[in-house]
């Protein structure tokens, strides 16, 4: 389908509206199989509002997830030669774990799921994507492994792994004019891929505009904001009052957090329920939202570079600020003089104490 393109994330031509869509979903990447079952906690939709027809307007949803689906073996792979076959149309392609490049990686192979009728070898997942993708109505990587490689990515792999778009390429664009959208999160925030899967499956029945990603592409509007700007922990750094140890409930960046630079909503949307989040429950922010998770961020115990520079020069200014704030709240815990401009108490009301000293006088 020819599309009118703008900027990343940005096209301007809708997919038709349709009534079916099938999820059909690869976690044979490098991975822990984490994403499918953190979505299992989603609730904002959750996944058995999704696939039993509770939201309106949403096509019927069919998911062939190999962690949640009840069929097994031929019986549960027979969807995916359907749809390398063009028998189910359309579907949405998640995958799941980083790309194992077999062409960086040597001879062999290190990840594929099922096995192909006509050679007898199983079926690589580099090839499950090269037949898939180019069928798709839209392609989600879920987590920050299939977003940008994540752990098994990081330097010094002997796999060749990478993320989706790098191996795609990060211009590409489905059938239908969409491009390559990432949820990432190690793992996945429940109630972020839900969203979006919800977003997409609006957007095939035609009622949702194209879906707006950064140039990392994330959906903006769950990863526009750091989660600096979402800390319960921020009003402390602002203050230049800094945790020197675990368990301190002021802002813990020297303690190696990188929240003032990372994209992430979990400090406002939890883990699950909006309960949890990293340093809402006293754990550094790693960064593993980010495409330079892991190699950038490490040793993930020490002291950003960047905060020694910042923490510094907002010290000073912080314990300042702290001082003339403290000020102002004793004076603003008084109650103005005028409420009460006598010395002596008018209630009719005697106190015992009173009512004694009057009795023995």
């Amino acid at each position: 389908m020819a599309a009118e393109t703008a900027p990343y994330g940005r096209i301007t031509q809708r997919p038709p509206a349709v009534k079916d869509v099938h999820i059909v979903w690869i976690t044979a990447g490098l991975g822990c199989d984490g994403d499918s079952v953190s979505i299992t906690a989603a609730t904002q939709p959750s996944v058995e509002d999704v696939v039993l027809g509770a939201i309106p307007g949403l096509p019927r949803v069919h998911l062939h997830n190999p962690v949640l689906a009840y069929e097994v073996g031929d019986e549960f792979m027979k969807y995916f030669y359907q749809a390398e076959q063009g028998l189910i149309d359309p579907f949405v392609l998640v995958v799941e774990g980083s790309i194992p490049n077999e062409n960086l990686s040597g001879e062999g192979y290190w990840a594929a799921m099922g096995q192909d009728a006509m050679t007898g070898q199983p079926i690589t997942t580099n090839e499950w994507i090269d037949r898939l993708a180019p069928k798709a109505l839209a392609v989600v990587a879920i987590g920050t492994c299939a977003t940008y490689g994540g752990i098994h990515a990081m330097e010094g792999n002997p796999t060749g792994c990478m993320g989706l778009a790098d191996y795609l390429g990060w211009d590409w664009k489905s059938s239908a004019g969409i491009p390559i959208v990432n949820v990432p999160g190690c793992p996945v925030q429940p109630d972020n891929f839900m969203e979006t899967v919800l977003y997409l499956l609006y957007l095939a029945a035609g009622l949702a505009p194209m879906i707006p990603l950064d140039d990392a592409g994330r959906p903006t509007w769950l990863f526009g904001k750091t989660v600096h700007e979402g800390c319960d922990r921020g009003s402390y750094y602002e203050q230049g009052d800094f945790a020197t140890e675990y368990g301190s409930p002021k802002c813990i960046v020297k303690l190696g957090c990188w929240g003032p630079v990372v994209n992430c909503n979990v400090p406002k949307r939890g883990w699950m329920a909006g309960i949890g989040g990293c340093p809402n429950v006293g754990g550094i922010c790693i960064g593993c939202t980010m495409p330079g998770f892991p190699d950038k961020f490490m040793p993930f115990m020490d002291e950003p570079p960047g905060a020694k520079i910042s923490a510094s020069a907002i010290g000073i200014y912080g314990a300042a600020i702290r001082q003339l704030r403290s000020l102002t709240n004793a004076t603003v815990n008084k109650e103005p003089k005028w409420r009460h401009n006598r010395p002596e108490l008018t209630t009719g009301y005697r106190p015992q104490a009173i009512q004694r000293k009057e009795r023995a006088s």
